[in-house]
């Protein structure tokens, strides 16, 4: 994310600050609704995510 210039505001993407930090550490999975987003974003496909 800090690579691609990901702002606080655009990770709201992917869930609230608490909800990025548990699947950045493992905590918790990406849903359907979060790897869709993220692919879109960067430009590759779902499947990078999955």
């Amino acid at each position: 994310m800090r690579e691609h210039g990901l702002s606080q505001s655009e990770r709201a993407g992917v869930g609230a600050q608490s909800v990025v930090s548990e699947i950045l550490s493992g905590k918790r999975q990406l849903n359907l609704r979060q790897v869709r987003w993220l692919a879109e974003r960067f430009g590759v496909s779902i499947e990078t995510f999955i």
